[in-house]
């Protein structure tokens, strides 16, 4: 199993309120699985995937990944989670600007260690090509398209070869269809790699390409369907 969440509340404050954003999730997600959690803006999908990858932690119940309790990890146990298990995927991209396409994608291999120039070499190099960006190492990404740098951020969040790739919204900074695109690109990845794939979104076109839909309302799941 990949992600366990058992009654999980989520309170921010507001002032002097307390605002609930999620109210009391139970929620199984199994390796290899393609799902996208659903919803209008401010039902809760950002707060879920930030708690399912580290970003944030519950304010009751808990959050299990890869068979360990987040909630009781210690920063240091986070950030070993978040950098050897988990991928991000932003809808703004965050790639850095001063760097190249490769060196951008070889960065969490940097923070990672224990790898040799030739075996990152290839590894990033395997990946630009299964993205379709081999002939754009070198570049920066303001002379990518948005569609290209989305590519970037896939190719990122996946060459440390992690269990779980989440991601928020990662198409909606990009046309109809290149927001395709780049979901059936996820999709494939997920299917030769049967790596996880956890993505938030509200766009109908890009749900319909889910294996599996997670519905939220309001912070809670009003749905939760298997195609």
């Amino acid at each position: 199993m990949s992600v366990l969440l058992q009654s999980v509340v989520k309170d921010y404050p507001l002032g002097s309120a307390m605002v609930r954003a999620l109210h009391g999730i139970d929620l199984k997600i199994e390796t290899g699985e393609f799902t996208t959690i659903a919803g209008p803006s401010g039902c809760g999908k950002s707060t879920l995937l930030n708690l399912i990858g580290c970003m944030d932690v519950a304010s009751s119940g808990t959050v299990t990944i890869e068979g360990k309790v987040t909630n009781s990890l210690s920063d240091k146990e986070q950030t070993n989670l978040r950098l050897n298990t988990l991928g991000f995927i932003f809808q703004s991209f965050n790639l850095v600007p001063v760097l190249s396409v490769y060196q951008n994608v070889e960065l969490p291999l940097l923070l990672k260690g224990g790898m040799t120039s030739a075996e990152r070499s290839q590894r990033i190099n395997t990946l630009l090509e299964q993205v379709g960006l081999a002939n754009k190492s070198n570049n920066r990404s303001h002379e990518l398209s948005g569609g290209q740098r989305q590519r970037v951020a896939i190719a990122r969040a996946l060459v440390s070869q992690p269990k779980i790739v989440l991601a928020d919204e990662p198409t909606a900074n990009l046309d109809s269809e290149t927001g395709k695109t780049i979901i059936e690109l996820m999709r494939t990845l997920n299917e030769k790699q049967k790596t996880t794939f956890i993505f938030s979104s509200h766009d109908p076109k890009v749900i319909e390409h889910a294996k599996r839909i997670v519905r939220l309302q309001d912070g809670r799941v009003i749905e939760d369907v298997r195609k």
